[in-house]
This record gives C-alpha cells, sequence and structure tokens, in this order.
C-alpha cells in the first residue's frame, strides 16, 4: 500500500514535466541553478511560444509542410514596460538581430525580445510596433527581433508567421517553466545535424554583498556532428551519419537575463561569454552561422527626465561569477533544447531525428560522466532505487523491481 502511494505521488509530480531535461538523463553541469533552471528564474520575465505545424510531403511554397513559430521574452513581464540595460555581441554576423545600433548607443532595450525563423522577422517587427500602440502603454520604435534558418524542415519561403501570431506569444507569455524543444521560433531548428529548438537554464551567483541569478535562453540551430561534446566528451564522433554535412549554415540566438545591477558596457562583456558556452559544446562558429547574444539586465533604473539619474553597478573584479554563470548556462541550454526535441519530418519528407536519449546515456556512463544521483534540480533521472523499488520519471512505466 504504501509503495502505491508513492507511485501515486511521483505520477502526479512527473505530470508538470512530461519532457526530459537533460539533468533528468543525469547528464551533470557545473554551477548552482535556480529552482527552475530557466530564464524565468530571474523575477517577473515572461516566456510566450506559438508553434506552428501543418501539412506533410512535397514543399509547396506558400502551402506548406509548415514547421515554424515565433517565441517572445518580456524582460520585466507585461506589467511593466520600462526600458532595461542591455548590450549584445555577435560572435559570427550571418544573422539578424533588428535595433541592435540603437541598444548599442543608448544602452537601453526597449520592448520585448522576439525569435522567429530567418523570413518572419520583417512580420514579427512590425508586429510589436503595432502591439505597443494597441497597448497605449509605450511605444516601440526599434523592435529587438532575432532569428535563425528553418529552412530544412520549414516552407520558410512560404511566410506563415502572422501578426496575430506575434501578438499571441506575446499575450501567452507567463513566468514559471519554459517550454523547450519544438516550440516556438525554436520549432524547425537543428543543432549538430540532430532535432534541436528552444532551451534555458539558470545559475545562481554569490557575491560579498548579495546573491543574484543569471538566466538564459537559447534558440539552438547550429553545429556539426563531429564537433558535438556533452559533459567534455566528444559524443559526436559516436552517432554516425549517412552524409555529414562539410561546413556549418546554422545560427543560435542567445539571450542572457540577470536581476544583477549591470550597465550596458558589463552587459556587452556578459553577451560576450555566451558565445564560450557554444565552445564547451564544441561549435566553431562557422562562416555560415549567425551566432548572436543578447544581455539585459531586469534590475529596476527608471531614466530621469531631466539632471542626474543615479545607478548602482557590481565592480568589474567581482564580475567573473557572472561570466561563468553565462558560459555555463548557455551550455546546459542548448542540451536542454536537445534532450526535449522530438524526431520532426518536414519539408520533402525530409526527417531529422532527436538525439537517442539511451545511447547518450550509454556513452557518458562509460566515460564515467553519467550522474548517479538524482539532479540538483529536485527533479528525478530516468530512474532511481529507493530499497526494493524502483521508480520511473515519465519515459519509462512506475512500478518496481526485486
Amino acid at each position: 500500500m504504501k509503495n502505491k502511494i508513492l507511485l501515486f505521488s511521483l505520477a502526479l509530480s512527473f505530470s508538470v514535466a512530461a519532457k526530459p531535461r537533460a539533468r533528468d538523463l543525469g547528464i551533470p553541469f557545473d554551477g548552482n541553478p535556480g529552482p527552475l533552471n530557466a530564464i524565468t528564474d530571474v523575477v517577473n520575465i515572461e516566456v510566450g511560444h506559438v508553434t506552428l505545424i501543418k501539412g506533410s510531403g512535397k514543399l509547396k511554397r506558400g502551402k506548406g509542410p509548415v514547421r515554424t513559430g515565433v517565441t517572445a521574452i518580456l524582460p520585466r513581464g507585461k506589467s511593466n514596460l520600462l526600458p532595461v540595460f542591455s548590450g549584445w555581441y555577435s560572435l559570427n554576423g550571418n544573422g539578424e538581430m533588428t535595433g541592435t545600433p540603437w541598444l548599442e548607443e543608448s544602452g537601453y532595450l526597449e520592448g520585448p525580445v522576439m525569435i522567429t525563423n530567418t523570413y518572419s522577422v520583417g512580420i514579427v517587427r512590425d508586429a510589436v510596433v503595432d502591439w505597443s500602440v494597441k497597448l497605449g502603454k509605450f511605444e516601440v520604435g526599434l523592435p529587438l527581433v532575432a532569428e535563425t534558418w528553418d529552412g530544412d524542415l520549414n516552407d520558410a519561403r512560404g511566410f506563415h508567421v502572422k501578426e496575430k501570431h506575434a501578438f499571441e506569444a506575446l499575450q501567452n507569455a507567463s513566468g514559471g517553466k519554459v517550454e523547450e524543444g519544438n516550440v516556438g521560433g525554436g520549432t524547425g531548428m537543428i543543432c549538430f545535424e540532430f532535432k534541436c529548438g528552444i532551451g534555458t537554464s539558470s545559475r545562481r551567483v554569490k557575491t560579498t554583498h548579495g546573491d543574484y541569478t543569471v538566466g538564459v535562453l537559447v534558440q539552438g540551430n547550429f553545429g556539426l556532428r563531429d564537433q558535438l561534446r556533452i559533459a567534455g566528451i566528444p559524443v559526436g564522433k559516436e552517432f554516425p551519419i549517412t552524409s555529414p554535412a562539410t561546413h556549418e549554415n546554422g545560427s543560435i540566438i542567445g539571450i542572457v537575463a540577470t536581476d544583477a545591477p549591470l550597465l550596458p558596457h558589463q552587459l556587452r562583456r556578459l553577451a560576450k561569454r555566451a558565445s564560450l558556452g557554444i565552445g564547451r559544446l564544441g561549435a566553431i562558429s562557422g562562416n555560415g552561422s549567425g551566432d548572436l547574444f543578447l544581455a539585459f539586465s531586469t534590475q529596476t533604473q527608471k531614466e530621469a527626465k531631466k539632471g542626474l539619474m543615479n545607478v548602482s553597478m557590481i565592480i568589474n573584479d567581482e564580475m567573473d561569477p557572472f561570466f561563468l554563470a553565462t558560459a555555463e548556462g548557455i551550455e546546459e541550454a542548448v542540451v536542454n533544447a536537445m534532450i526535449a526535441a522530438e524526431t520532426m519530418k518536414g519539408i520533402n519528407d525530409h526527417v531529422v531525428e532527436a538525439i537517442p536519449h539511451d545511447k547518450l546515456r550509454e556513452i557518458l556512463k562509460r566515460h564515467n560522466r553519467l550522474a548517479s544521483k538524482w539532479a540538483s534540480n529536485g527533479i528525478y533521472p530516468l530512474s532511481y532505487k529507493k530499497g526494493n523499488l524502483v521508480v520511473k520519471n515519465v519515459l519509462g512505466k512506475l512500478g518496481t523491481e526485486d
């Protein structure tokens, strides 16, 4: 009877997290995540997705198949639309992030961050302007919209993302758990020639005068198979591929958020460290890759109408823990995106496989890189043993073994 009660309780807890995450599989990561291990661990941040999946078979421009979407990030949520200090960095510029000239000049991010596919940047940008005007609280003149290319799976030139989808992503945005994998702008994306998409992570940072959070969100679409390293192990070389790509034509958009009081020049430094996160995964940022990173601080700063404005900042000598948190967070967020993503068939029946969880675990175990206990974020792995009871999460059946 006790076993049945335990199993029922665990089943309820797992129902809120149907998709596994990297730590659920026992993949080890450095650093201490926040309670959700997501960008929404930074208080008041809201994230929303609209996912568009329709049709199958041969590509017919304007008809499909459709495998795309849009993702919205509101730095302080819909209730507080004041600008936030921000900085950005281009590791390789074969990509688009609108609004960055003014962001760099002013040091401010005004309005939401939107991420979609390459050919939908224009309509999403226009939608944000319209949304802000209709909201009546503020007007965004130079929206920030970023993209990665999903044309291997999606009718990318069919312009399937519409203004209403951007509105819906903004309206749906909320705090709490963030959907990962084949969702939002990440619906048709590919990493290291495995299915990828949206991923997120967070880190707690301790300083001499207080504790802060760094949260990240990525839309991953980059890397070659044989480059892939997870937990320091070159796992990509152990997954054969029939027709490997010879050069990289993908991209990554990385968003870094923090509640620490950082100024724009410090946030640009933080955005640069995001590139170290993809380096930890083995990526080299190829010639055809658009690897763009944005960092912002939600620490409340309201620009004075006139006169002087008082601001605070963490001293540069205490920036190292934030640099580390950013690199660690980006690394884990990409792996989370790959673990959550599911095999997808797109245009012309092109199939992109998800990374096989069991084989990945077997490789890491062989290299003594598989965690033996449940994750530090409180989520249980594939299974653990309690006496003669073996408990499994939603990837398997709940039950007992002798």
